[in-house]
């Protein structure tokens, strides 16, 4: 992308009642990266950017949220583009819709962790227009694809007044509903490096039914060969809806690079991750039971990796 220019500002789109339910809004659909940032910087916070709509929509309609500019992304180059190179990895645009990310051949060979979280999300329906960059932005602990995110080393890069920037997934979430973003920044696409060689990976989601519910806790164990650790593996960890936002674990990570992996260790594993664990209750859990979960989870998760990891080894 070009650096920030002086850009003209198209004129809105005004939908007095777009549909029933929603408070009207002025509806822009910029194809120049530059006039997003513009009007980013011009409306504040009383606009918004729409990938897929599936959560800005649901809060329109619930009234948590009355934007008055709804700026539609999608027509901007490389938004809707998802590309691997062996040597480079898969970059995967913000507004690449989930059904399409989760089939992508390259996905299920190379980052079948990502497609497996990916495929956890809402319904199938729901996936042809909900966006993984939506997920991340949305800010919300329990989103599903970011503990893969985390554990796969995830880059967000973000277009702003700067120009572009990059920001490690591990860094991007601050709090509920709340990234690192500054003002007149969004995010253009999520890059992910080549995953270690001879790694396995589970995503693990628990919620109320199988239709696609908020998790009420998720976890993602990622493990490899690593001869520099004592054990002869290293393990990423990283866990949603049991914490301001989405956390490493890297308690646990320490105790499995440090000691020769046995069952009893994977289970001192799994009590760590539920140590970290910071969770509230609400409708979908005490916390109390979200704890238990991870605990158990994470075991479940361990003992799938592992046993990919001997029958590889």
């Amino acid at each position: 992308m070009p650096a920030p220019t002086d850009v003209n500002i198209p004129a809105p789109s005004t939908l007095a009642m777009p549909s029933p339910g929603l408070p009207p809004f002025d509806y822009l659909c910029p194809d120049d990266p530059d006039e997003v940032v513009a009007l980013l910087l011009q409306h504040g916070r009383s606009a918004r950017l729409l990938m897929g709509g599936t959560d800005l929509f649901v809060q329109m309609r619930d009234g948590a949220l009355a934007p008055r500019v709804v700026i539609d992304v999608k027509r901007l180059p490389g938004m809707r583009e998802l590309s691997f190179d062996p040597a480079d990895g898969l970059h995967v645009g913000a507004a690449v819709n989930m059904n399409a990310l989760a089939a992508a051949p390259a996905v299920q060979q190379f980052y079948p962790l990502l497609a497996q979280a990916v495929a956890s999300v809402a319904s199938y329906q729901l996936r042809t227009r909900a966006t993984m960059g939506g997920n991340l932005c949305n800010g919300s602990p329990a989103a599903d694809t970011a503990p893969a995110a985390l554990v796969l080393d995830a880059q967000c890069v973000v277009w702003g007044p700067d120009g572009e920037r990059t920001i490690p997934a591990n860094n991007f979430f601050l709090g509920v509903r709340k990234t690192a973003l500054q003002p007149g920044e969004f995010l253009t696409r999520m890059e992910f490096p080549v995953p270690p060689t001879g790694y396995a990976g589970r995503y693990i989601k628990l919620g109320r039914n199988a239709g696609g519910d908020l998790a009420i806790v998720g976890v993602a164990v990622l493990g490899y060969p690593e001869t520099s650790a004592a054990s002869g593996y290293r393990f990423r960890f990283a866990l949603a809806s049991v914490a301001p936002t989405p956390i490493r674990v890297p308690e646990a990570e320490a105790l499995l690079a440090e000691q020769p992996i046995t069952s009893g260790l994977l289970s001192q594993a799994a009590l760590a991750a539920e140590d970290a664990a910071t969770p509230i209750n609400d409708l979908r859990g005490s916390a109390r039971y979200r704890k238990a979960m991870v605990r158990n989870l994470t075991r479940r998760a361990l003992d799938d990796v592992w046993n990919q990891l001997q029958a590889e080894g």
